[in-house]
């Protein structure tokens, strides 16, 4: 009956209104693979710019926030920023790469070049703290790592929660607000259990029921 398709509709869209997540795109390659993998997992997002201010943040109202990777140095002159004042309205955010970096150096942390050498391909993960997060997840993993910079100091306000060989802040939270880091990248199909930190995110950190 029309009615019941009109019904349903209008509670697609309640699920969409509830539980959208933002991508704020860097420039990274994967940003598109990203909003596939947040999708796959029955949760409706939106790939937003990267300069998206907090107030039409705020009036969007998203379940959560992923920033995305990028090209280029977070403390090169001109390389792309988020609103710092972002960071108050007090919605999760997950930064994947250079999106960790950001974070990590808007909040106190600093970032530079890697100490030891670029990191590319496969890399052995290790979960050194039981989180949200990493929930399912075996403690040592393989995952894809693609990157220059990492962040070198985290900083009063992050603690580190995974580490691999050439990265001692291969994953990173944040002491008190819902703001999480990672160097490698979990939408890859390299990265073995990416689908379930994604997942862990979206559900446990966002409270997104996952019906879209």
């Amino acid at each position: 009956p029309r009615h019941r398709v009109m019904d349903s509709r209008k509670s697609a869209g309640a699920v969409m209104a509830s539980d959208t997540i933002l991508i704020f795109d860097f420039g990274s390659q994967f940003g598109q693979l990203i909003a596939r993998r947040v999708r796959e997992l029955n949760v409706y997002c939106q790939i937003v710019r990267h300069d998206l201010s907090a107030e039409r943040v705020k009036a969007i109202n998203p379940k959560g926030i992923i920033f995305s990777g990028g090209p280029a140095s977070v403390y090169e002159p001109g390389a792309p920023q988020c609103d710092p004042a972002i960071f108050d309205l007090g919605i999760p955010v997950l930064g994947i790469c250079y999106g960790m970096q950001l974070a990590c150096r808007a909040l106190g942390g600093e970032v530079g070049g890697s100490s030891h050498t670029r990191e590319y391909g496969r890399a052995a993960l290790t979960v050194t703290e039981a989180e949200p997060l990493f929930r399912g997840v075996p403690t040592q993993s393989t995952v894809w790592m693609s990157h220059g910079d990492q962040v070198q100091v985290a900083g009063d306000q992050f603690r580190p929660i995974a580490v691999t060989a050439d990265c001692p802040n291969a994953a990173v939270r944040h002491a008190s607000r819902s703001i999480y880091g990672l160097q490698f990248h979990p939408e890859v199909l390299h990265t073995e259990h990416g689908s379930a930190v994604l997942a862990n995110f979206l559900r446990d950190v966002c409270g997104c029921s996952g019906q879209w």
